[in-house]
């Protein structure tokens, strides 16, 4: 009798022991694989789930929600043979557990290395500026390729992001004096351009002038001895190189013309 019962009493804890072991809790949002004598055999959801000890085991349990993956910096190059940096980030989901496991290995590697990929193939197809200027359409680009590859993985890709473009610092260097150079020659058309138009201006007015000739060399004389005269107030040591023979006419062109304000009188009351 006493044998009976001692039988009785380790078969209820032996079946408590085993349901205790076939027990398992899924968190919320996760999902795990059950493989029985090395095979598939069924996907257990989030909650309490039992299973068969000894036979069945889990061999992966991973969560469902969206997840990010960070791409460190890589090297690309553009179309233009300029070398560059990119980096992105990509936000993806599991959405069947079974193909994500069994289809691929690693599938956030394999996410990984199909961006950088997808990525360099992207930038390889456009100029510098190009890459600039069309960011959105590198990432919708991108969004595009990677949902369609990883379909097959029970994967599903949401969305894409290229953080940041940095070409090599001797381009950026390059880049910029290029930016200097083309502020500077616009410059120099605006200057060149408004000088045309006040030149142009003079020429309209002397041409009503009946002294139009003695006007302008007064006023050429005029302008030569000013901007000598601020030249000589420069505390900097200066060399000024002239012909003789231009300065003696500019002069005496102006002495004259003080000499004999009468000439300037007629012009203007013309």
């Amino acid at each position: 009798m006493e044998a009976i019962i001692s039988a009785f009493f380790l078969l209820i804890i032996g079946a408590s022991i085993g349901s205790i072991s076939s027990a398992k809790v899924i968190n919320q949002g996760s999902e795990a694989l059950v493989e029985r004598l090395g095979k598939y055999r069924t996907t257990l959801k989030p909650g309490l789930n039992f299973i068969v000890p000894f036979l069945d085991t889990i061999v992966w349990e991973e969560t469902t929600r969206e997840q990010v993956l960070d791409i460190e910096p890589q090297d690309a190059i553009t179309s233009d043979n300029v070398s560059l940096k990119a980096d992105a980030v990509v936000y993806w989901q599991i959405l069947n557990m079974q193909r994500a496991y069994y289809t691929i290995d690693d599938v956030e590697k394999a996410i990984e290395t199909l961006v950088l990929t997808t990525l360099r193939s992207e930038i390889g197809q456009m100029k510098l500026e190009e890459t600039y200027s069309s960011r959105k359409e590198i990432n919708q680009q991108l969004l595009h390729q990677l949902d369609e590859a990883t379909e097959a993985w029970g994967v599903k890709v949401t969305r894409v992001e290229v953080k940041d473009i940095k070409p090599a610092p001797k381009v950026l260097q390059s880049m910029e004096e290029q930016r200097a150079a083309e502020i500077r020659k616009r410059a120099a058309i605006l200057d060149a351009e408004g000088t045309a138009e006040y030149m142009a201006k003079i020429s309209q007015a002397l041409q009503k002038q009946t002294h139009g000739q003695e006007v302008l060399q007064f006023f050429l004389a005029q302008k030569y001895v000013d901007a000598n005269s601020k030249l000589s107030e420069s505390p900097n040591s200066k060399i000024l190189f002239m012909n003789p023979a231009v300065l003696n006419e500019a002069l005496a062109e102006l002495l004259k013309l003080e000499k004999n304000p009468s000439k300037i009188q007629e012009t203007d009351d013309d």
